[in-house]
Parts: structure tokens; C-alpha cells; sequence
């Protein structure tokens, strides 16, 4: 009876002896895999995006600094109406946002109300013909681009311009204060399209002494640069 009880226990030890190092083995192998698979997961981003990039091509806008054209439009003289009007000017861009434009411009006005109501002639027929030159200083306020569709953007500027210069009307030489607004649309990298709004202010003594006057001007151009 004591023989069969000392077999039962060493039979029991046994097991235990040799369960123990498996055990050891088995925790130092998963030990050993997770460390293997931290060590591959820093090498390389745990999310690869899959993003695709779209192409990107620049702007092939050239950096001339001189701009001349031509313009036509409207130029409403006060008390002698709206007549057709044209133009050259000249502008360099000292920078992105600042230019200076010279420009010059002719329109032949109608006859004023009074002449019309009391049927009196007040000037020549030369006399009619308004010339003006001014200089003036533009501040490019909201510089930008238009997109037509997906596949077209053209650059644009939205600009404030003031300036001076010189009226010959009804044979006089009157000291002209000008501003007003203006859009340019630049086509190309040579060519650009404009739209503007000028104030004209003068004192014209055709109908009576010191009256000041403001003479609207509304035209469209064309530029091209250099």
C-alpha cells in the first residue's frame, strides 16, 4: 500500500516538472513574436492613405512691368451730353499691387440744353472737341483669379486709380482732378481686357462762371505688355 501511494505522488511530481518548462517556452515564444511585430509596425505608418495627387501646372505669366492699349466708350460731358470717346494709355507696374498709367482720350460733345432751349450758339463747332491727358496712381485692391470651368483660370485685378492732368475744351486748358475704378482680365501673359469708370472733375465757365463739373467716363480696352 505504501509502494502504490509513493508511485501516485512521484507519477504527479513528474507531471509537474515537465509542465513548467513548457510553460516557459511557450511565454518566452509569444514574447518574442509580439516584440518582432512592434519593431515592424514602427518601421512603416500603422494608415498609408491612399490620396491621389492631382498635377499642378504654374502659371505662365510673364513679369513685364509695361502695359499700353487702346479703349473706347462713353464720355458724358456735363450740360452737353453723352458722346463716344477714345483713348490710348500707358501704365508701368512698379509692383504687384501699385502702377502708374498715363492716359489721354477725345470726344466731340453735343450742344448744351441751353444752346438746344434758347437756339444759341455759345462756341465754335472746334471748340466742341474735348481732349483730355492725365496721369494717374493705381492701387491693385483685390488682386485674384476667374475660373472658367475645371480647366481654366485667368488672373484679374479689381483697382483703384486717381490722378491729374489737363481738359482742352471750349478753347481753354482747365486743370482736371480725376479717379475712379477699374477691373483688368488678363487673357494671356501678353494681353489683358479692361473695364473702367472715371470721374472728371473741371470748372467750365461755358455756361456760367466756376462751375464745377464732373464728367463720367465709361469704357472697355484692351493691353498688351512688354
Amino acid at each position: 500500500m505504501e509502494v502504490r501511494i509513493f508511485i501516485l505522488f512521484l507519477d504527479r511530481t513528474m507531471k509537474k516538472y515537465y509542465l513548467l518548462p513548457l510553460l516557459i517556452l511557450i511565454t518566452f515564444s509569444a514574447t518574442a513574436i509580439a516584440a518582432e511585430d512592434l519593431v515592424q509596425r514602427q518601421g512603416s505608418p500603422l494608415i498609408e492613405p491612399e490620396v491621389e495627387r492631382n498635377e499642378i501646372i504654374e502659371a505662365k505669366i510673364d513679369d513685364e512691368d509695361f502695359e499700353v492699349g487702346f479703349y473706347g466708350g462713353l464720355y458724358s460731358t456735363e450740360d452737353f451730353g453723352s458722346n463716344s470717346v477714345l483713348g490710348a494709355r500707358f501704365a508701368y507696374h512698379i509692383t504687384e499691387d501699385y502702377f502708374i498709367e498715363f492716359a489721354a482720350g477725345e470726344t466731340t460733345t453735343k450742344k448744351s440744353s441751353a444752346e438746344e432751349l434758347f437756339f444759341v450758339e455759345l462756341m465754335a463747332e472746334d471748340d466742341r472737341t474735348l481732349r483730355y491727358y492725365n496721369v494717374g496712381f493705381g492701387y491693385n485692391i483685390l488682386p485674384g483669379e476667374t475660373f472658367i470651368s475645371s480647366g481654366w483660370a485667368f488672373y484679374t485685378a479689381f483697382y483703384a486709380i486717381a490722378g491729374i492732368g489737363s481738359t482742352q475744351f471750349a478753347g481753354e486748358d482747365i486743370f482736371t482732378v480725376n479717379f475712379g475704378f477699374g477691373f483688368r482680365f488678363i487673357a494671356t501673359d501678353w494681353m489683358a481686357f479692361h473695364v473702367d469708370v472715371r470721374d472728371h472733375i473741371f470748372e467750365l465757365d461755358v455756361i456760367k462762371e466756376d462751375d464745377t463739373t464732373h464728367n463720367l467716363e465709361m469704357t472697355g480696352g484692351i493691353t498688351f505688355f512688354f
